[in-house]
């Protein structure tokens, strides 16, 4: 992949969003339109890497601490940490790994953070374990804060997070 474009999603990325997610499962939980359309509206990021060709090559969903959002583990952050954003979801096309998407992302997340947020937080999955997920987060330097089972324990995920500075 020889160049890539981080731009800020639209109502018009979502479809791809949307297959780009249903094709994670089960490194992430399906979604629907309607709740992509509610959690980007609350977000503090959702970023669209597209190729040279303009195919969506992955996206990175991110929301503050006040989102109005039913999810176990962002709930878990609600209760350990008074401010920080939440990576709810970070997903990279098949044909895009390994090619810097991610990383890109990432850097282009802590670049729109507001100033002042302490903490970038995000979960993995331990089961169904997730390696290269853990693998790549630690070296983006987070670190475990917690574990918890969801979906009536037949999932466990590591908390992470990452001091900001």
């Amino acid at each position: 992949m020889s160049t890539l474009s981080i731009l800020p999603a639209t109502e018009a990325d979502y479809p791809a969003l949307l297959t780009l997610n249903e094709a994670a499962i089960p490194a992430v939980n399906s979604i629907p339109q309607s709740k992509l359309a509610h959690l980007h509206a609350q977000s503090t990021y959702l970023g669209v890497a597209r190729d040279d060709t303009g195919e969506v090559a992955g996206f990175l969903l991110a929301l503050p601490e006040t989102a109005d959002y039913d999810s176990l583990n962002f709930g878990w952050f609600r209760r350990h940490y008074p401010a920080f954003v939440y990576i709810d979801r970070i997903i990279v096309s098949d044909r895009a790994r390994r090619a810097g998407v991610g990383s890109a992302l990432y850097r282009d997340l802590e670049a729109h953070i507001p100033a002042g947020c302490p903490l970038l937080t995000c979960e993995v999955n331990l089961r169904p374990p997730n390696p290269t997920s853990l693998a790549f987060h630690e070296r983006m330097g987070f670190g475990p804060v917690g574990e918890q089972d969801t979906e009536g324990g037949s999932k466990r995920v590591c908390l992470m997070a990452k001091r900001l500075a």
